[in-house]
């Protein structure tokens, strides 16, 4: 288990890289990252606001994405990668701000896919939006999304 209090400490822990980028841009805080739990924190900023004030809806389905992912990576380790495949999250609560924390822990690890749970809630620990992650563990992912043309098909 790493625990880091924000993004980019100890990243040679983890099999994939949680520094700068997307992460730094939401403001997400690694505080527990580990093969059966993730945490995650992070401030909420009018930057992460919707045009009626309050989080929008695209930012829990980030986080809830990126917990379940970190946590799946970490389980899978040298074994491959993985991506996710189904991203399902339910917003249950509006926020407008404040410290949110979501932690991540699987449901169920196979030898090729994993499903992961996500809780986002506030500083009451009022659940503000839940997420279910489906990702699929790839054995070789240098081949995803290739830069070399289709082959023409024969005929």
């Amino acid at each position: 288990m790493t625990q880091r209090t924000q993004s980019g400490e100890n990243e040679q822990d983890l099999p994939i890289g949680t520094a700068g980028g997307f992460f730094d841009l939401l403001g997400l805080r690694f505080e527990e990252t580990g093969p059966d739990r993730v945490v995650i924190t992070w401030d909420v900023t009018p930057a992460l606001h919707q045009p009626y004030g309050i989080v929008h809806g695209g930012v829990y389905s980030s986080v809830v994405e990126t917990a379940a992912s970190i946590g799946a990576a970490v389980w899978l380790g040298d074994r491959g990668q993985v991506v996710g495949v189904s991203n399902h999250t339910d917003f249950l609560r509006a926020v407008r701000e404040g410290r949110l924390r979501a932690v991540g822990e699987p449901i169920h690890r196979g030898r090729l896919q994993q499903l992961w749970l996500v809780e986002v809630r506030d500083e009451r620990d009022r659940l503000v939006a839940r997420g279910q992650v489906r990702l699929q563990n790839i054995p070789d992912a240098d081949r995803l999304a290739s830069r070399q043309p289709a082959s023409a098909p024969e005929g």
